[in-house]
């Protein structure tokens, strides 16, 4: 299924399905289209709606988790969405746990995959140099287990951000803000059902990040995927949906509704 971008006021967005909500939140390089197999699986049991956060769009001094946690707010209520189930992959999950401090009541469940928020090694422990292909395809490649997982478009998509003077800045100011944002006192505080969904390979944020999520907050259920990097849900997407599964199926109010 191709999915299909809706743009309404300041928001530009996917909205698919119906029934409970999952609300998907990418990366800082992520795309929409990185939850492709997330959207084509779960559709038709669930209403899966992903914003696109205006990572590049924001004046760079309101450039920040904050300022991002406050776009997710305010789509939130311009689309009335309730009671959702929130999906959050790397800067997606930082923001996913931030907007559940701030609206606890409104978050069903937290799904984190390679969340940072504790600890994360921003493209692979360096900035995006600008202008070199074969440096963006190889940071590109250390994301994913199986280079073969950055396919050639991916690349390209990342290269034409990193081109941009103005987007590099805003990359520099995000990954600063994520790594002084540190959630560590503040997750504690998160009662919800949350599952951490990670990859045993990923060295962006480690397996011992998720082992630290799963001590810190109360109501966790860890499950690792082998053979995988930092997006699970791109490198091994039947085992990510699976897993998946079986978490709403505990959690969802209306039980008969996944197949």
């Amino acid at each position: 299924m191709d999915l299909q971008i809706k743009k309404e006021g300041d928001y530009t967005y996917i909205d698919e399905g119906q029934g409970e909500i999952l609300l998907l939140l990418h990366g800082l390089f992520g795309a929409l289209s990185n939850w492709k197999a997330v959207v084509n699986e779960f559709s038709t049991s669930y209403r899966v709606v992903i914003p696109m956060m205006p990572i590049y769009d924001l004046p760079l001094k309101n450039t920040g988790i904050e300022s991002l946690t406050d776009f997710i707010e305010g789509f939130v209520k311009f689309k009335n969405l309730q009671n959702v189930t929130l999906l959050g992959n790397s800067l997606g999950g930082h923001i996913g746990l931030n907007y559940t401090l701030r609206n606890q009541s409104n978050v069903k469940s937290l799904v984190l995959t390679g969340s940072s928020g504790l600890f994360e090694n921003t493209m692979g422990g360096s900035y995006p140099k600008r202008g070199s292909f074969d440096y963006i395809k190889e940071r590109v490649e250390y994301t994913f287990y199986d280079p073969k997982t950055a396919t050639e478009d991916l690349v390209l998509e990342v290269f034409e951000i990193t081109k941009s003077i103005p987007k590099c800045m805003k990359i520099v100011a995000i990954a600063k803000s994520a790594q002084r944002h540190n959630m560590a006192k503040d997750i504690p505080k998160i009662n919800i059902p949350t599952l951490l969904i990670w990859g045993l390979n990923d060295t962006i944020t480690p397996p011992l990040v998720a082992y630290e999520f799963d001590d810190r907050m109360p109501n966790t259920e860890l499950r690792f995927i082998d053979k995988c990097g930092h997006a699970p849900m791109m490198e091994h997407p039947d085992k990510f949906n699976a897993i998946l599964h079986q978490f709403l199926r505990k959690h969802s109010t209306t039980h008969g509704n996944v197949a």
